[in-house]
């Protein structure tokens, strides 16, 4: 039996911190809860110091802290380095039974260099911030990576977070390769303000992020929710798509679990919607009459890859050797950051990207797994349909699990159609905006919602 227990405040974004610790030299404080004779909170008086920690706060005086726990100053101090691997030096003159006790209502704040002097709570200082990537407390010197395995190694059997297994596609095949064109393609149908149509099926949950980011960038964005629970809700949600599809200049999948990744893989359903004759030719006529553009993240890119619209550029049956999007390595849904890097600007989707640039978005899917034989595989990068790859902290695409977090082929993130105006990737692009992975570092925005509108300017 578990019990999940969340309490929940509401703020503005401008007075939130994260926990991670930020700069070396910061000095490391702890506000201790008051209590009174029976070792009771003194209501009042903490009500009165976690005012004053708020105001220290908003000023800019504390600018990370932890919520100290069950295993104390040790616990908090921990979890706050792991963040940015940066080392923590703590004072000789704390005693370690301090140190590792409870804390429950003590806060553990890093105050800037400097800084100490002006904070209104009371406090004790117990340590500094350093760039060692360790922990020194008294005659003992531990690595964060050491620390780091030894806090993940209990639940590694239960949860793992790698298979254990040498991934293929790893070495030399994985040496970078930009694919350089002097003009994407040029679109013959100019609008001012493109119409983005956006289906949703029962699952999708990316609708309103995605209709955020066409908004933001300039577009009129239409969502129709397609209603399944009668054949005449059908046979209605097929004509409303198919008139959706003939005023739109944008097509856009979003992402989601469509029909609850069911049946057998996901995305068939939507993929079975859209084979619908109907539906179909209105999305060829977009693509070949009206030069449209399509663009499918997470669920809406396997939606785009059982249609045959990425790599094929039209919707066509899958063959045996066709790619395909599978199972993740480590056999269950992944959610976590990753950094992706633009190897082709051949898309319109990416001509505000820069080549060779390293963008960072969250990913969040059960079947992402980029599978293709070598000829596919091969063909695509000689077209320049392989738009980006999965890359680590060097910028380099690789196999290795922690930075490609699916295991796909060649590190493949995302493909075009051979002219690249259909676009389908794993990432969540969508997923940004001010003060949305504040504590996430790197270029966030691959400029897509903006690229896509400006096209049909």
């Amino acid at each position: 039996p578990t019990l999940v227990s969340f309490a929940v405040d509401v703020n503005s974004e401008k007075n939130i911190i994260t926990p991670e610790l930020k700069r070396p030299g910061s000095k490391l404080v702890v506000y201790r809860l008051p209590k009174d004779s029976f070792e009771l909170p003194d209501y009042a008086q903490a009500m009165d110091g976690y005012g004053k920690l708020f105001e220290d706060i908003k000023a800019g005086r504390i600018i990370s802290a932890y919520a100290v726990e069950k295993r104390g100053l040790a616990e908090a101090v921990s979890k706050m380095a792991f963040g940015n691997k940066l080392g923590v030096k703590i004072e000789h003159n704390v005693d370690p039974r301090d140190f590792f006790a409870p804390g429950w209502g003590d806060v553990l704040c890093e105050v800037p260099d400097g800084r100490v002097g002006e904070l209104s709570i009371s406090y004790t200082v117990i340590g500094e911030v350093t760039d060692s990537g360790a922990f020194d407390y008294g005659n003992t010197h531990l690595s964060l990576d050491e620390a780091l395995e030894a806090w993940m190694r209990p639940l590694e059997d239960v949860f793992p977070t790698h298979t254990g297994r040498e991934a293929s596609g790893d070495g030399a095949a994985l040496q970078e390769r930009l694919y350089h064109i002097d003009a994407a393609y040029i679109c013959d149908h100019k609008i001012g303000q493109p119409w983005v149509f956006i289906p949703v099926f029962p699952g999708t949950n990316c609708e309103y992020d995605s209709a955020k980011a066409f908004q933001r960038a300039g577009a009129q964005v239409e969502t129709l929710v397609f209603k399944n629970l009668s054949a005449q809700d059908i046979r209605q949600s097929v004509e409303a798509y198919k008139r959706a599809v003939d005023r739109a200049q944008i097509v856009m999948f979003p992402g989601g679990f469509s029909a609850g990744d069911e049946p057998e893989g996901s995305a068939k359903f939507f993929a079975a919607v859209f084979r619908n004759e109907a539906i179909r030719d209105a999305v060829h006529r977009l693509l070949n009459e009206r030069d449209g553009l399509m663009l499918g993240i997470c669920n809406g890119f396997q939606a785009l890859i059982k249609l045959g619209l990425v790599p094929e550029g039209r919707i066509s049956a899958q063959g045996p050797d066709s790619p395909t999007l599978a199972m993740n390595t480590i056999g269950r849904h992944v959610s976590k950051m990753v950094y992706t890097k633009v190897v082709s600007n051949k898309s319109p989707w990416l001509s505000k990207a820069e080549l060779g640039g390293v963008y960072c978005s969250p990913a969040s899917h059960g079947e992402g797994r980029f599978v293709a034989d070598a000829a596919w595989i091969s063909r695509l990068f000689a077209n320049g349909q392989v738009a980006t790859q999965y890359v680590d902290d060097q910028g380099r695409p690789t196999m290795d699990e922690y930075w490609n977090p699916n295991g796909s082929y060649m590190a493949i993130e995302g493909i075009t159609s051979p002219d690249g105006r259909i676009f389908g990737k794993m990432a969540h692009c969508e997923r940004r905006g001010e003060s949305v992975a504040v504590n996430i570092y790197g270029e966030q925005d691959l400029k897509v919602f903006e690229a896509g509108v400006e096209y049909f300017r």
